[in-house]
This record gives C-alpha cells, structure tokens and sequence, in this order.
C-alpha cells in the first residue's frame, strides 16, 4: 500500500475529516513528528496531472482550509510515499525549522491570482493613436517595397511603445494591490494576450479589501482589459518547499 499526500497542518489536526481524494478515497491525518499529514490511500502507481486530478487534489485543501484549519502548508501534485518513515526521515526530521517557517508564513493567509489579458490589435491602434509620429512613419511605408532597415526601425519602435503601454498597466496593478499582499510571486503569462500573472497572499479576512481593489481597476480600465480574479486557493506559489519527489 502507498499514500498520497495532499498536504501538512500544524497541530491540532482536524477532527472527523469527511472528505474524498483522488479515486474517492477517504481523506485521513497521520500525526508525524509534531506534524499532521494530510493523506489517502493510493489505488494507482502514479497519478496523471489531469484536470480531474490536479481540481481532486486542490479541493481537498481548499475545503480543510474553508473549514477552519487555515495553518496548511500545501504539497505538490503527484507525491506518493510508500511508507510513514520515508516522510519522516527525509522530509519532516531534517528541514523541521524549514516546515516550521514556512507554516508560520502561511498561517491563516489564503493566495489569491489576478490574471490581466488585452487585445493586441487594439492596443496598437491605440498605440498608434496616441504617437502619430510612428503612425505617419508606418504610414509612410505602406504599399512601398521595404529596406531591412526602415522594417526593424519601424517594428522596433511599435515593440517599444507596446512594451511600454503594457509596463505601464502593470505598474498601476503593482502599485494598487502588492501593498496589500503578504507577499507576491509574479508567473510568467500563460499566452500572447495575457500580459499580467500574479499571485498574492494575503491574510485570510483581507479578501473582501482586495476584491475591492480589483474590481476598481476593472473600472478603472474598462473594456480596455479582462481581467480574470481568483479569490481564493491553497497558497501553492508561497510553499517553495520540495525536497523530494514522487515515487
């Protein structure tokens, strides 16, 4: 038999868990050195990071932590132990001041995501209009053959100003909402039109002020952006700790 592990709470463990893992299983605590263990029986080898796994894995957290028990130190998808003394020896026994820090950052805060997306062609339009010297160059140069030269020139100075319009988008997110956050991890955007990931944590009952700030700035730009707002999730981005893999 192995185990699949979804996550580590400080004591007291929650009582009477009635929640189901991955394949349906029954979500149970085993105690390990000062430390609860959030588990279920495996019933596979290895688990496929799937939608339907990956959503099993991240409602188990978020439900221990909507109940109460907001001091969860999340673990990454996929890890499987086969035995109680593996966690221990390589994982709790030798980094304990380590996992201790890292729940005490965690304790009683949630993560949060905001995710900016904007329409390119829109954007250099708008570019365009508010420059109407790059507008009158590019202009210039339609319907007529082109130099290397005169296209990197031309393409360069709509990259810079894009560039630019775009740095200042993020600047008035940064400045409206890190200084709310506890911390902030900046991910890399996911496609061309979005030009903004980031997650936050923040304390649990600063939510309601945060959604504030994001619906102000969804005003703030209009039409102009879709920004998409997730405001709550078992704070992954914040728990850097891995220091063994699944088996």
């Amino acid at each position: 038999m192995s185990f699949y592990i979804y996550g580590i709470l400080t004591l007291p463990a929650p009582e009477n868990l009635n929640l189901q893992g991955l394949d349906g299983q029954p979500v149970q605590i085993k105690i390990l050195d000062g430390l609860a263990v959030i588990y279920s029986e495996a019933q596979q080898e290895r688990y496929l990071a799937s939608r339907r796994n990956l959503l099993s894995h991240e409602k188990v957290l978020e439900e221990i932590m909507q109940a109460g028990d907001r001091n969860l130190l999340p673990v990454q998808f996929g890890l499987l132990v086969s035995n109680w003394e593996t966690v221990s020896q390589q994982l709790i026994r030798p980094h304990q001041e380590e996992l201790t820090q890292l729940l005490a950052k965690l304790s009683g805060c949630r993560e949060v995501s905001v995710k900016v997306f904007w329409d390119t062609d829109v954007e250099i339009q708008g570019l365009l209009a508010e420059h109407p010297d790059i507008k009158i160059e590019r202009d210039k140069l339609i319907g007529q053959p082109l130099s290397m030269e005169q296209a990197i020139q031309i393409g360069q100075a709509i990259e810079q100003g894009m560039n630019d319009r775009k740095q200042g988008i993020i600047d008035v997110f940064q400045g409206t909402l890190n200084s709310i956050a506890l911390d902030v991890v900046e991910n890399t955007p996911q496609m061309d039109t979005m030009i903004y990931n980031a997650a936050y944590l923040i304390p649990w009952e600063a939510e309601s002020q945060f959604g504030q700030h994001v619906e102000a700035l969804d005003r703030q730009f209009e039409e102009r952006l879709r920004i998409r707002y997730n405001n709550f999730t078992a704070p992954f981005n914040f728990a850097r700790l891995r220091l063994f893999s699944s088996n």
